[in-house]
């Protein structure tokens, strides 16, 4: 399970990045479609980011605890 959680996390970076790209290939033709891809990359990218920080703090109170 923990193997799961620990890629998980890439999903969301996964996301922010092919959201970029669609709001690039979006932004001359639909702009309104490219606003909407823009802030789901900034939610995804900020959990990505967010994900990770308690992952290690995770990680590292189960190796003080052993």
């Amino acid at each position: 399970m923990e193997k799961y959680l620990k890629y998980t996390i890439y999903i969301n970076l996964v996301i922010a990045i092919l959201s970029t790209y669609m709001a690039f290939n979006f932004w001359e033709t639909d702009r309104n479609r490219a606003y909407i891809f823009i802030f789901l990359a900034v939610i995804t990218a900020f959990m990505f980011f967010f994900r990770r920080h308690y992952y290690k703090k995770f990680e590292e109170r189960k190796r003080n605890n052993k």
